[in-house]
């Protein structure tokens, strides 16, 4: 990572920072415990070892790769001058759409993304070419050279804009079950409304990069900076027009993802890898900061209204919702992402009567794209908005509306799905308990009458978070292990290590499984000559499906070695073990070693390699009647914030953050507390903080960290507890753990109604508004707005007394 870019990045980025922090902690426990086991990552990483996509030494006469830019949000392309570009100096190319050798496509999902446009451009800052010279700061001095003679077409940044014209990437999808119409009608209680939801940058501190080399004229090796080695090998061979077996692509590490790398990571590997076929040289391609915050999708924002009707007694009976994805400028991940909006929609409550429709709206903006949650948190922010809107109509806490409402054992969702291991109301009752609910609301309600400047709100949010690719096919994982005639271990998997330590928790796996200390276990980077075939890291399945197949691989070679102990100490199969590097017979260790065990097995020619491969079992779901399980199985957990506004400024605080999580057995409790913490960070972020603009032109105006706050130390609470539920069995992730990248990110989500609590508090109104970010500016117009309104028959000012 180059000087600039560090000093682009000086503002402390919580989300990272937990990473990291996870990453800290983790080797600090195993330094106080005397383990001698697997380096963690930290530890390299803050003696500046690692190495990312700008830290590898290049290879000779590696050139550099930078993108020529559009300057407006859609126009047409008349041609493109690059004479006085490549009249600077000798190394330089300008490579254009013509110039790509295969197919100029790169949308997998819908054929509508060409690498370079050859006719339009269809948002502000989509590459139009590529520039490549013998230092980086040439190449961009020559694509500053670069002309674009076009034309600008009208331009839609605004979802239900395009709803309107019947500009969608994919016909809507709707599932429904029960009658919502006749139950509206025999509902005590119906509310409705609207609810809008912000986009999300990344802000991984590595950004987007890839270095190609063509070897021996016809293969071409690849080193991005990717969460899917597979989607880049098929994007790239499609770019050259060779085929896969051509195409190799080595993931060493990420400096952080959150779901950017998942698709868009391909986008700058076939750039880099078109220029190195036509230059007949290595080329490095890396984003600055504001290059990659232009030319990059974000989190997608959505607007979506609501109806909602419970019973007299808050009973939940109704539910409909019309999500409006502003999915950017092509398909990219958009499709999936609404598949779990729409199957995420009554969040962690049982409704039986439901209908969600999702409209997948075309727009002039960068192709939205994964990120943490993956439509997830659009749909809980969208339910529990609902559910406040309900509590406030009927005068009660929503927290009880809550509680009388989360899924139980046995029920049926929605889209058909049982519910099974259901933990939603564990979870919820165990917070209640541990911040004695009752007790903390009495001492809000003390301290908000006796202050005038400054107000106090609760905000309590259960997740139930399901987990799996919601595309089946997706569902699958392989590992190759090798055993050394030393007796050390290497395993290689498809899972992508990018801060959140999967590599530690599949060496911890595969030690476990095979009965060796850690130490004797090294993860090696990923690439597609050892694990074919491989699906992103994402969707919160990397340790579970890629530890999964570890295991089994493990556990064939540990068979093998068994048999091998018995045959050599003369005793039955069933009394021989292998735990913690020591051979025991009947329990006791015996003189045989690991190390002399695995020596006799490769003496006796024995094969102490496996390959191991896992499917995720009991998954089906029918698109035409959309029933199924598309999930494994949920993870369940609650959190409360609580926050402070200064009535005076709009400006808030969030003073704790207390979180029940259901982790099952932890595979390394330190990591998951790490995962849990960047998670809240991320979502309150989302919540309360990240503001992504456009301009009404499409013109971004966010996009460098002067003008995109993001969190910082001080924005976090200064009290996070972390608890978790007791564990029980889920045969779907090694030895009963559970996912945990993904599911507390909706925790922060309380947090934006902790902060509109206290709004209410100062205003002595019940105001229903749902716009996240819940930035100051934005409290400060509510502020004012309901303490300007005028009582039409008193004459006074409704609101608090100054």
């Amino acid at each position: 990572m180059n000087n600039k870019d560090i000093l682009e990045q000086d503002e402390f980025r919580a989300r990272e920072a937990n990473s990291d922090m996870s990453l800290k902690w983790a080797g600090r426990a195993e330094l106080e415990s005397g383990s001698s086991g697997l380096i963690p990552e930290s530890l390299p990483n803050v003696l500046g070892q690692t190495q990312y996509i700008d830290d590898i030494p290049r290879p000779a006469g590696c050139l550099q790769a930078v993108v020529v830019l559009s300057q407006s949000a859609h126009g047409k392309i008349h041609s493109i001058h690059i004479e006085k570009a490549i009249e600077l100096d000798a190394s330089v190319r300008v490579i254009l759409a013509k110039d790509i050798p295969g197919t100029n496509q790169i949308g997998f999902n819908k054929p509508d993304e060409q690498l370079l446009p050859e006719e339009e451009w269809h948002y502000w800052g989509q590459p139009l070419a590529i520039v490549v010279a013998t230092s980086r700061s040439l190449a961009r001095k020559a694509a500053s050279l670069v002309r674009i003679e076009g034309e600008n077409l009208p331009a839609i940044i605004d979802a239900r804009e395009a709803a309107t014209k019947g500009d969608f990437i994919f016909p809507p999808r709707t599932i429904a079950c029960g009658d919502v119409l006749e139950a509206f009608s025999k509902c005590a209680f119906v509310v409705e409304g609207r609810v809008d939801s912000g986009g999300q940058e990344h802000v991984y501190l590595e950004t987007q990069g890839a270095i190609a080399q063509v070897i021996d004229g016809r293969r071409v090796h690849v080193i991005s900076s990717t969460q899917g080695p597979t989607g880049v090998q098929r994007a790239v061979a499609q770019a050259l027009g060779l085929p896969m077996n051509m195409v190799e692509v080595e993931a060493r590490r990420l400096g952080g993802a959150f779901g950017g790398k998942e698709d868009q990571g391909a986008n700058w590997a076939c750039m880099a890898a078109v220029a190195s076929w036509v230059t007949g040289k290595p080329v490095e391609i890396y984003l600055n900061r504001k290059d990659d915050m232009r030319a990059t999708g974000k989190r997608h924002p959505y607007s979506t209204d609501f109806r909602l009707g419970a019973d007299a007694n808050g009973k939940l009976m109704a539910f409909e919702a019309d999500y409006y994805q502003n999915s950017g400028s092509t398909c990219d991940l958009s499709a999936a992402i609404l598949a779990r909006t729409v199957l995420h929609a009554t969040g962690a409550y049982q409704i039986p009567n439901v209908r969600v429709t999702g409209y997948m709206c075309h727009t002039n903006l960068p192709s939205f794209t994964a990120f943490r949650g993956f439509g997830g948190p659009q749909a809980f922010f969208v339910i529990e908005s609902a559910i406040d809107a309900l509590a406030q109509k009927m005068g009660i806490d929503p927290v009880e509306i809550k509680r009388n409402n989360l899924f139980q054992e046995g029920d049926v969702t929605y889209y058909g799905m049982t519910m099974e291991r259901v933990r939603a109301s564990d979870s919820v009752e165990q917070l209640l308990r541990k911040v004695d609910y009752p007790a903390l609301r009495a001492r809000i309600t003390e301290f908000n009458a006796s202050h005038r400047l400054k107000k106090k709100g609760l905000g309590l949010i259960p997740v139930a978070f399901g987990i799996s690719f919601t595309k089946l096919q997706m569902n699958q994982a392989g590992a190759l292990v090798h055993i050394y005639s030393d007796g050390s271990v290497v395993v290689s998997t498809g899972a992508i290590e990018m801060g959140q330590q999967v590599a530690r928790k599949i060496a911890i796996i595969v030690a476990k499984t095979l009965g060796v200390p850690i130490d004797r276990v090294t993860v090696q980077r990923t690439t597609t000559l050892t694990v074919a075939n491989t699906v992103p890291t994402a969707a919160s399945t990397g340790s579970d499906m890629n530890g999964m197949a570890a295991k089994i691989a493990c556990q064939e070679i540990r068979g093998r070695l068994l048999k091998k102990a018995a045959e050599l100490l003369m005793v039955d199969l069933e009394k021989i073990d292998i735990k913690d590097g020591a051979v025991l017979v009947d329990g006791a260790p015996d003189h045989l070693s690991w190390e002399q065990l695995v020596e006799a097995m490769s003496a006796s020619r024995q094969d102490l390699s496996a390959h191991g491969f896992y499917a995720t079992p009991m998954l089906e779901y029918d698109m035409e009647t959309e029933r199924g399980k598309p999930f494994a199985y949920h993870v369940y957990g609650a959190a409360l914030v609580e926050a402070s506004i200064d009535v005076l400024r709009g400006t808030y605080t969030i003073d704790r953050a207390t979180i029940v999580h259901d982790i099952g057995e932890s595979i390394d409790e330190s990591v998951d507390i790490g995962q849990i913490e960047g998670a809240l960070a991320q979502g309150l972020g989302w919540a309360l903080l990240e503001d992504l603009r456009f301009e009404p032109d499409g013109k971004p105006i966010s996009d460098t960290l002067s003008t995109y706050k993001v969190p910082d130390i001080n924005f976090m609470p200064p009290n996070i507890d972390i608890e978790f539920l007791p564990s029980i069995d889920n045969p779907f992730a090694p030895y009963n753990s559970k996912a945990v990248g993904e599911p507390p990110l909706q925790y922060g989500i309380a947090g934006y109604f902790a902060v509109l609590e206290a709004i209410r508090a100062a205003t002595g109104k019940t105001l229903e508004y749902y716009d996240l970010p819940l930035i100051p500016e934005k409290i400060m117009k509510l502020l004012i707005s309901e303490q300007n309104k005028i009582d039409k028959v008193t004459g006074n000012h409704i609101g608090t007394k100054a």
